[in-house]
């Protein structure tokens, strides 16, 4: 099992007023949040997991490290929805924080939540994230919302550079009407194989499952705790489930489309032959005549 502290980064920017997420993006943002910690301190009971806002004037950090998920509840309560996001302040923030944790032999991760565009310029982002891979801190990104290609452009490239032998991922998640905490298990940050969800993965992809929290399934051990592993498990079948099924609708509405546009073969072949009789019934007619064998019933 992976000991880290983490810190989790909100993006409370007024981008987060949006309601193309259930039943917002700060809502679900926050329920996010929660999947997370629970994953990170389900996979080892002595990781640590902080939380910060990186929107409004300034980047604010709401709860230090802890293990105590009341804490990082009442840090989102808190929290105001304001200003522009501050991304490359938000993350050397987090990375301070990371810096004074306790326990110096947890491995340093920083979880970035972003809805919102990104000021700073894509130069400026790649020396930001050749810093923090040079001092051991891994990066996950999580972009959801409809980020320009400018924006996306950015992440890209940030997550490209920060790579490390811990593995930093980009998870890049369409507008729908599925649960972002739901998307968000299927990508790599937890685990998944980052398959189903249709995410970008910034790093290899076979590193997905040990940096997500070694061998146990989406990083939780069933015998610590048997009911998140099986909430967990319950949530990815049904994102499963639920994708295969519009993959089957839109397959068979494709099916639909190519049958209505073929011209049946008998389409012009008339109803009646020149004898008057039923055109399909010809060749019949010339067999019963010709079977030496069938009894006359005349």
């Amino acid at each position: 099992m992976v000991l880290e502290a983490s810190m989790i980064v909100v993006d409370n920017s007024e981008s987060s007023r949006n309601g193309d997420y259930v039943p917002s993006r700060w809502e679900a943002q926050v329920d996010a949040v929660n999947l997370i910690f629970s994953a990170k301190t389900g996979a080892n009971p002595e990781s640590s997991v902080g939380l910060m806002s990186m929107g409004g004037n300034t980047p604010e950090i709401l709860t230090t490290l802890t293990t105590d998920i009341g804490k990082i509840l009442d840090g989102l309560h808190r929290t105001k929805i304001k200003g522009s996001s501050h991304f490359s302040t938000g993350i050397n923030v987090a990375a301070l924080a990371l810096k004074h944790r306790q326990n110096k032999s947890q491995k340093q991760r920083i979880v970035v939540f972003t809805c919102s565009p990104i000021e700073e310029d894509e130069k400026a982002l790649i020396k930001l994230s050749k810093r923090m891979k040079k001092t051991g801190i891994s990066i996950d990104i999580i972009a959801f919302g409809e980020l320009g290609e400018d924006t996306l452009k950015k992440l890209e490239a940030f997550s490209e550079n920060v790579q490390s032998a811990e593995g930093s991922y980009l998870a890049v998640i369409q507008p729908s009407s599925n649960l972002l905490s739901d998307s968000i298990i299927t990508t790599p940050i937890l685990g998944g194989d980052g398959g189903p969800s249709g995410a970008g993965a910034g790093g290899d992809g076979g590193e997905g499952g040990a940096s997500g929290g070694d061998s146990f399934e989406f990083g939780v051990d069933p015998s610590v705790d048997p009911e998140l592993a099986l909430a967990l498990r319950m949530s990815f079948e049904e994102e499963k489930a639920r994708q295969e099924k519009e993959k089957k609708a839109k397959e068979t509405a494709e099916g639909k489309t190519e049958l209505e546009q073929i011209v049946e073969g008998d389409e012009k072949q008339p109803l009646l032959d020149d004898e008057g009789q039923p055109s399909g019934s010809g060749s019949k007619d010339k067999k019963d005549k010709d079977d030496p064998d069938k009894m006359d019933t005349a």
